[in-house]
C-alpha cells in the first residue's frame, strides 16, 4: 500500500538581510540584547514582495526539487497570518503565479502552526482519494504586521516562504500527525484586523476599535512557558503513540521562535538539543514558513537520508500546536 511521502520541497527570502545592529539604529535595542534572549542574530525583511510572492517563488523552487510541474498539482494549502488581502485567498493568489489551474486552492490560519496543520489537512483529503498531489506552503511577509518601534517583538520577526509537495510513493511517508489547539491563553499573541466600522455601532464600541492596535502583541513570559512545555508535551506523546523512542528520531524540526525555548524544552526531554535542528539566528520567527523554510535546507545540504525518522513541531497563535511523525 502507497503512502503519503514528501517529494520535493523549497524555500525563499527576500535578499534583505537586517541584522541586529541594523535594528539598533530603528529602536532602542542592542546585538547583544536580541541575541542573549532569542538567539536571533539576523532576519530577511521584504522591500516590496507580497506574502503571494515570496509563497509563489518557494513553491517553484519545490517544484523542481520534486520534479513536476504545476500543472500536476490538484491541491495548495497556504498557511498565513499575513496574506496579501482578505480575499481571494494567498492560496489562489500563487496558482496564478505558478500556474497550477488544476489545483483546489484555500488558505488556513493556525499561525506559526500553519505548516504542520497543512500537512495534517493535505494527508486527510489525499488519503480519502480526490487528490494525488498537494501543495502545502507556509508564507508570511510579517513586517507589515509589526510595530517597528516595540523592541519586544520587531526584533524577533523575519518575512520568508517554504514549500513542500506531497505525493503517494512506495515509502512510509508521514506516520502520524498530533495537532491541537489551547485557546485559554489566546489573547498571549494577537494581531487584530480591520476595525469594527458601520452606522450602528455604539460610542464606547467606536472608542475601543479607535484604540486598536492593528500590530502583533505578545505575552512573551505566556508564550515561552506555553512552548517550552507542549513540544516535550507533542513529542512524548507522537512517540508513544507510534511505539518509536526519541533515539529513533534523527532529527527534531521545531518552529524556529526562540533558542532558549528549544534549549529548555530539549533539557526537558532529556535529549542532546545538537538533535533540534535550528536556522533562527539567520531568519528569525518566520511564524508558519519556519518549519518549511529548515525542512528546504536540511534537503538541500543533504541532512536527510532515505529512511531517516523526523518529528516536525511547531507552536503559535491561538494558541495551536501540532507535530509529525516522518520517513524521509
Amino acid at each position: 500500500m502507497e503512502a503519503i511521502e514528501i517529494i520535493g520541497t523549497g524555500s525563499y527570502v527576500p535578499p534583505l538581510v537586517v541584522n541586529n545592529r541594523d535594528l539598533s539604529k530603528i529602536v532602542d535595542t542592542s546585538d547583544e540584547w536580541i541575541s542573549s534572549r532569542t538567539g536571533i542574530k539576523k532576519r530577511r525583511i521584504s522591500e516590496g514582495e507580497n506574502t503571494s510572492d515570496l509563497g509563489a517563488k518557494a513553491a517553484i523552487n519545490a517544484l523542481k526539487n520534486a520534479n513536476i510541474e504545476a500543472l500536476d498539482l490538484d491541491l495548495i494549502i497556504v498557511s498565513t497570518i499575513s496574506p496579501d488581502q482578505f480575499m481571494p485567498s494567498t492560496a489562489c493568489l500563487i496558482q496564478d503565479k505558478i500556474g497550477a489551474k488544476n489545483a483546489v486552492c484555500f488558505d488556513i490560519s493556525a499561525a506559526c502552526s500553519g505548516f504542520v496543520y497543512g500537512i495534517e489537512i493535505a494527508t486527510n483529503l489525499m488519503n480519502g482519494g480526490k487528490y494525488q498531489k498537494a501543495l502545502v506552503i507556509g508564507a508570511e511577509v510579517l513586517s507589515k504586521i509589526l510595530d517597528w518601534k516595540d523592541r519586544s517583538t520587531c526584533v524577533l520577526f523575519g518575512d520568508g516562504a517554504g514549500a513542500a509537495i506531497l505525493s503517494f510513493g512506495p515509502g512510509k511517508g508521514i506516520l502520524h500527525t498530533k495537532l491541537g489547539s489551547d485557546s485559554e491563553k489566546w489573547e498571549s499573541l494577537t494581531c487584530k484586523s480591520m476595525a469594527l466600522e458601520n452606522p450602528y455601532l455604539k460610542e464606547d464600541v467606536i472608542k475601543k476599535e479607535k484604540n486598536s492596535n492593528l500590530k502583533i502583541a505578545m505575552n512573551g513570559k505566556d508564550i515561552f512557558k506555553f512552548a517550552v512545555n507542549i513540544i516535550k508535551l507533542c513529542i512524548q506523546e507522537i512517540l508513544e503513540e507510534t511505539g518509536y523512542n526519541i533515539e529513533d528520531i534523527k532529527y527534531v524540526v521545531p518552529h524556529q521562535a526562540n533558542l532558549r525555548i528549544i534549549e529548555f524544552a530539549a533539557k526537558k526531554l532529556g535529549v542532546d538539543v545538537e538533535k533540534f535542528y535550528m536556522n533562527l539566528s539567520e531568519y528569525g520567527n518566520t511564524s508558519g514558513a519556519s518549519v518549511p523554510i529548515a525542512l528546504d535546507e536540511m534537503n538541500r545540504k543533504g541532512l536527510l537520508k532515505k529512511g531517516d525518522k523526523i518529528i516536525l513541531v511547531a507552536f503559535g497563535g491561538g494558541l495551536t500546536y501540532g507535530c509529525s511523525l516522518i520517513e524521509w
